[in-house]
């Protein structure tokens, strides 16, 4: 009796969302030509005709799977049913990513993804619909694991059993999601999400569910898992398990890299525009956390030289006299005695901040992205007073990971980390050396950091460990091990001040 009235509470919640919205149910096919029947007549007739649309994409099977798809609907009487067949074969990603863009162009609400073989029950339709009734909800999952005993009981072989759970917690923990199944098939999505994430780059293969995941979960979309039975039965399986596996774990690294600066991954760049975003970095083994804990002293007037939103000079603002923030746009994040200008960089800074002004610069990450980096450097020269200290660094361009992807072929730019596509120029350890030595600047120390794992990832267990190991390495060899690295430098008198005061001339 309970399991009656929650069938039609489901099925009454599905139909508040129909009337509501436009939901369209996409089924696609391979070689389904034995279930698609059997499929098609198992969608709940209370809610088979409030469908906006219901449409199939065959991937060129070689069976008959098209005509009898059509034939089939026609003999249940579907009046909104529309069949549909590749030119050739697109591949499991391929063929959703032509039924989602169709839903977009029709201005479908939802789509509901159900498998023609029928190893997804149709049945419950209604509780991935009902799943929409929340406006927030980005996709809702059906989930074989939510009771993951009832899945061995459903037919689910002991070997998927397992590594469907080695690798969902794998991936949890990359992504710090909390999800009970990474690899269901059975899905629905919200247009309007589909339409926010770049879905047409990921994979043509079956792990084009493990790319859309990362995507939702990157724009930090709500997904809704809701329980459902596992049925195994004489559908063809046509998925390679290791190969699959591995593409998952390879797209989830990737995801990492991308979000470390590591690697650029284009299916992976959400929301990041082309202007220099400068994330503030905490961890005891980053650049920030080092810069904000150096030695200040209480008179010191600062510059900070491309501040970005001025986080890091509010942040060091307490401990000194005074700080000028500055970067192409103003920044919005200032104290009392912090000053933020908007100032270009590229042009004549140092006559606008003043002569000999200043303690102490930091020049973070900033000198790569202008025109001309002598000219950036020797303007810091002018603006730091005699023995003032210029706090500056870049990234790593001799960094052991950039060095073995450079040996197999890979030298991929992108919009963040060691090779951003706006760094004017790259250096190594020994020529960012070189730039300040040649400008007027003698070197005290360089100070290298390993990638930033802890603050993108996680400080616990093996990432924690990882990061140490990676802090260690970049600090006994910079050149070697750093993913980006500080030089600390003092200003030297120049020629002309040191022959005026030679001379007594003043």
């Amino acid at each position: 009796m309970t399991s009656i009235k929650n069938e039609s509470k489901k099925i009454d919640e599905s139909l508040f969302v129909m009337n509501s919205k436009r939901v369209a149910l996409f089924i696609l096919t391979y070689n389904a030509e034995k279930h698609i029947k059997k499929t098609l007549s198992r969608i709940p007739k209370e809610i088979v005709d409030k469908f906006t649309s219901i449409y199939l994409i065959d991937d060129s099977s070689p069976d008959k799977t098209f005509q009898e798809s059509i034939d089939c609907a026609k003999s249940l009487g579907l009046k909104n049913f529309i069949a549909m067949q590749t030119p050739f074969n697109q591949g499991y990603g391929g063929n959703q990513k032509i039924g989602y863009t169709y839903a977009i162009e029709h201005e479908f609400d939802i789509v509901i993804m159900l498998h023609g073989d029928g190893q997804y029950p149709p049945e419950f339709l209604p509780d991935m619909i009902a799943g929409f009734k929340n406006d927030e909800t980005a996709a809702v999952f059906g989930s074989r694991m939510i009771h993951r005993y009832q899945a061995l009981k459903g037919g689910m072989p002991l070997y998927k059993w397992f590594g469907n759970q080695v690798l969902t917690t794998f991936e949890n923990k990359l992504l710090g999601s909390k999800l009970f199944e990474f690899h269901s098939g059975y899905r629905a999505y919200s247009i309007p999400a589909i339409k926010s994430i770049p879905y047409l780059r990921n994979s043509n293969n079956f792990h084009f569910d493990t790319d859309i995941i990362i995507q939702l979960i990157a724009k930090n979309l709500k997904i809704k898992e809701v329980a459902m039975p596992t049925y195994y039965g004489d559908e063809e399986c046509h998925v390679d398990g290791l190969k699959y596996a591995f593409n998952c774990i390879k797209s989830v690294i990737k995801f990492r890299l991308h979000k470390m600066g590591i690697f650029y991954q284009p299916n992976f760049d959400i929301e990041q525009s082309d202007i220099r975003n400068y994330d503030l970095k905490s961890h005891k083994n980053t650049l920030h956390h080092f810069v904000q804990h150096t030695h200040w002293k209480e008179s010191d007037i600062v510059a900070d030289i491309g501040a970005n939103d001025g986080r890091l000079s509010s942040s060091i603002a307490e401990k000194v006299k005074e700080i000028i923030a500055v970067d192409i746009k103003k920044p919005n994040f200032t104290k009392e005695n912090v000053t933020p200008m908007e100032m270009d960089l590229n042009e004549n800074f140092d006559s606008i901040l003043g002569s000999q002004k200043f303690d102490k610069v930091l020049a973070l990450d900033i000198i790569e992205h202008l025109n001309n980096p002598e000219e950036a450097v020797q303007k810091i020269n002018n603006i730091l007073k005699n023995n003032g200290i210029l706090y500056a660094s870049t990234a790593n361009i001799a960094y052991i990971i950039m060095r073995m992807t450079l040996i197999i072929g890979w030298f991929n730019y992108g919009k963040r980390g060691i090779l951003d596509k706006t760094h004017h120029r790259l250096f190594t350890v020994n020529s960012f050396k070189r730039l300040l030595k040649n400008n007027g600047f003698k070197i005290n120390k360089v100070v290298g950091f390993g990638p930033p794992i802890a603050d993108q990832i996680s400080t616990k267990g093996i990432f924690g460990i990882l990061d140490s190991i990676a802090s260690k390495l970049a600090r006994m060899r910079p050149s070697l091990f750093s993913f980006n690295y500080l030089i600390v430098a003092t200003k030297k008198m120049n020629f002309s001040e040191t022959y005026n005061i030679t001379t007594n001339k003043k």
